[in-house]
C-alpha cells in the first residue's frame, strides 16, 4: 500500500498561474505614451520619406531629421517597455491587413501636432518632475517639428502657443483687513503694507504639504488669467521659490532690454520683430514681478541697465536670449507642483518656436542643455 500511494504521488502537481506582466501606475502610462507617440511619428516621417522616392531634396531631408530626432525622444524617454516575458502565442494565420494609402507630410504634421499636444498635456500634470521636464522638452520640440514640415508643404497647422503669465487675485479676506476695524484704528504699520503683497503673493507659491493632497487653485485661490483655447483659468505655479521668481522677473526684463538695444540699432522689418519680442519679455518681467508681490518694491530685481553682448547678428542674440530663457521655464517644470505648470510649459515652447524662427537649429531636446552636447 505504501509503495502504491508513493506511485501515485508522482503524478500530482501543483498548478500556479503563469508570470503576468505588471501594472503600469500612471506615471509608466504617461512615459508609454510619450514613446508610442514619438516612434509613431519616426514611423510616419519614413514612410513619407519613402513616398517621396527622392523627390523635393529638402523635405526629405527636413522628414529625416523628424524620423532621427523622433527616435531619440523615445530612447530617452526609456523606450519600448520590455517585461522579458514570453509573448502568448495565438494559433492560426492572422489576416493580411488591407492596403494603406501612402503617407503625405501632412500625415506627419498631425502626428506631431497630436504627439506635442499630448506630451505637453503629461508635463504639466504628472507627479514626477524630472519626466515632466523631458515631457515638456520633447513636447516643445514636436511643435517646432510640426511647423518645419508645414513650411514645405501647403498643409495645414494649429495657432500657436500664446502662453500668458497669471495674474495673482486680490482676496476678499486680504482686501478687508485693508478697512479699519469698528474702533476707527488701523493697527498696521506702513512697512507691513509694503510687505504684505510679497508675502501674500509667495505664500500662494509654497509647495503643499506631503500630508495634504495638491490642491488645484481657482479663481477664488488667489490666480486668474485667461489662456487662449481653455475654458479653465490659467494658475501660478505652486512650488515657485522667492530665488526662482527673482530669476524670472530679471531674466525676462534683461531679455527685453537687450533686443530693445539691438532694436535701435537695426531698421526695415529686423528692428520692428526685435522690437515686438522686446515688448513680450518686458511684459512678463513686469508680470512675475506681480506674482512675487515686488513690483516696484525694494525687492524688485530689475535694473536700468543690463550687459549686453556686443557684436554679433540680431538673430544671434535672440537666439542667446531664447535659449537662457527656455532652459529656465524648463527646470522650473520639473520643480513645480502638477496641475500648476501648464504656463511654464507653454513658455518653453513658446521659446522653442522663437528660436526656431530666428534661424536656431532645430534640437530633440530644447531647454536641456545636457542633451545638446550629445
Amino acid at each position: 500500500m505504501l509503495v502504491a500511494v508513493l506511485l501515485s504521488g508522482c503524478g500530482l502537481r501543483l498548478e500556479t498561474p503563469p508570470p503576468a506582466e505588471p501594472v503600469p501606475d500612471s506615471v509608466e502610462i504617461v512615459r508609454r505614451t510619450a514613446v508610442s507617440d514619438a516612434l509613431y511619428v519616426a514611423e510616419q516621417a519614413e514612410s513619407a520619406v519613402e513616398a517621396l522616392d527622392g523627390d523635393r531634396a529638402r523635405l526629405t531631408t527636413e522628414l529625416e531629421r523628424v524620423a532621427t530626432q523622433s527616435r531619440e525622444q523615445a530612447a530617452e524617454l526609456g523606450g519600448v517597455y520590455d517585461s522579458g516575458l514570453e509573448p502568448e502565442s495565438t494559433d492560426g494565420t492572422p489576416e493580411a491587413s488591407p492596403s494603406e494609402a501612402p503617407v503625405v507630410p501632412q500625415d506627419v504634421v498631425d502626428a506631431l501636432v497630436d504627439a506635442s499636444g499630448r506630451s505637453r498635456t503629461a508635463a504639466g500634470t504628472t507627479t514626477d518632475g524630472p519626466l515632466a521636464r523631458l515631457l515638456a522638452s520633447v513636447g516643445a520640440a514636436q511643435a517646432v517639428s510640426a511647423g518645419r514640415v508645414v513650411a514645405y508643404t501647403d498643409g495645414t497647422l494649429p495657432a500657436p502657443v500664446a502662453p500668458v503669465v497669471p495674474e495673482p487675485a486680490v482676496a476678499d479676506d486680504a482686501a478687508a483687513s485693508d478697512e479699519p476695524d469698528d474702533e476707527g484704528t488701523d493697527e498696521g504699520t506702513d512697512d507691513d503694507a509694503s510687505d504684505g503683497g510679497a508675502a501674500s503673493a509667495l505664500s500662494l507659491l509654497a509647495a503643499p504639504s506631503e500630508e495634504e493632497p495638491t490642491p488645484t487653485p481657482s479663481v477664488e485661490e488667489g490666480v486668474s488669467s485667461t489662456v487662449p483655447d481653455s475654458d479653465e483659468p490659467a494658475v501660478v505655479p505652486r512650488g515657485l521659490t522667492a530665488g526662482d521668481l527673482r530669476t524670472l522677473i530679471e531674466s525676462e526684463d534683461a531679455a527685453g532690454y537687450a533686443l530693445r538695444l539691438r532694436a535701435a540699432r537695426t531698421s526695415g522689418e529686423t528692428r520692428d520683430r526685435l522690437t515686438e519680442r522686446a515688448d513680450v519679455h518686458t511684459s512678463r518681467g513686469q508680470a512675475w514681478a506681480l506674482v512675487a508681490g515686488t513690483s516696484r518694491t525694494e525687492q524688485d530685481p530689475r535694473q536700468v541697465a543690463y550687459t549686453v553682448p556686443r557684436g554679433g547678428r540680431p538673430a544671434a542674440l535672440v537666439r542667446t536670449v531664447e535659449s537662457g530663457l527656455a532652459t529656465n521655464y524648463a527646470s522650473l517644470v520639473a520643480t513645480t507642483a502638477p496641475e500648476t505648470r501648464a504656463v511654464l510649459v507653454d513658455l518653453l515652447v513658446e521659446s522653442a518656436v522663437t528660436l526656431d524662427a530666428w534661424g536656431a537649429e532645430p534640437v530633440a531636446f530644447p531647454g536641456l542643455p545636457e542633451q545638446q552636447d550629445d
